[in-house]
């Protein structure tokens, strides 16, 4: 999992930022590895299904390259 750090001493250093009075834009705490966890068992989950069923990635390959082929025609 990735670790988030904070700046929390930059009041102290020369040249901050001037939106030091806006309040912090910090995700919820907690909810980052959520989503990195869910991102991380899709990816996982397309990697199997690319490995024990290639004719959907196949399917898929061709899909995209008819939507792309039709919008150049």
């Amino acid at each position: 999992m990735t670790q988030h750090v904070r700046d929390k001493e930059h009041e102290s250093t020369l040249g901050a930022s001037a939106d030091t009075d806006v309040p912090s834009r910090d995700a919820t705490p907690g909810r980052g590895g959520l989503l990195e966890l869910l991102g991380l068992t899709l990816a996982a989950g397309a990697g199997i299904l690319f490995v024990v069923r290639p004719e959907f990635y196949e399917a898929g390959v061709q899909i995209l390259a008819t939507r792309a082929a039709s919008l150049v025609h």
